[in-house]
């Protein structure tokens, strides 16, 4: 499980250093094979590769003919990448994902239990701020045992 966050930065050729930790774990438990993506353009998502092919799976499973099916594949093949971290726990960045979701420069790597959640972090902080945890989201995570 990927787990808290930690501060990152992607470097001028666009390349994200994977934290220590999370590389760490991420190679011990997944290998180095990665797919970058997003949904809707405002943050990146970094899904080890037998991850995210567990995902492809359940979506091949679905009838071609579900519209959230098409429009799901649209968003996360537009954005997507398949990519490799290299020797020093770097992956280049999609171009598309830079601009779109403005990671440049300071960045926050967030565990999101399987897969990686990385946001510009000034944007970050923003909709922390904007969108509080409420009590109601206390009681929906109740419902499930939270």
């Amino acid at each position: 499980m990927f787990r808290g966050s930690a501060a990152a930065k992607i470097d001028v050729k666009g390349r994200l250093k994977l934290p220590t930790e999370f590389r760490r774990l991420l190679d011990d438990r997944y290998g180095l094979d990665v797919f970058v993506t997003s949904i809707d353009g405002g943050s990146a998502l970094l899904y080890p590769l037998t991850v995210w092919e567990g995902v492809e799976a359940r979506l091949a499973a679905m009838p071609s003919t579900e519209r959230v099916k098409r429009r799901f594949l649209e968003r996360v093949n537009y954005f997507g990448q398949q990519l490799q971290l290299d020797s020093q726990g770097r992956v280049l960045m999609p171009q598309i994902l830079r601009e779109r979701a403005q990671v440049t420069g300071e960045v926050v790597v967030s565990g999101r239990l399987d897969h990686f959640e990385i946001w510009n972090h000034e944007r970050f902080d923003n909709r922390l701020a904007e969108e509080p945890f409420t009590d109601e989201d206390f009681e929906a995570l109740a419902r499930f045992g939270v």
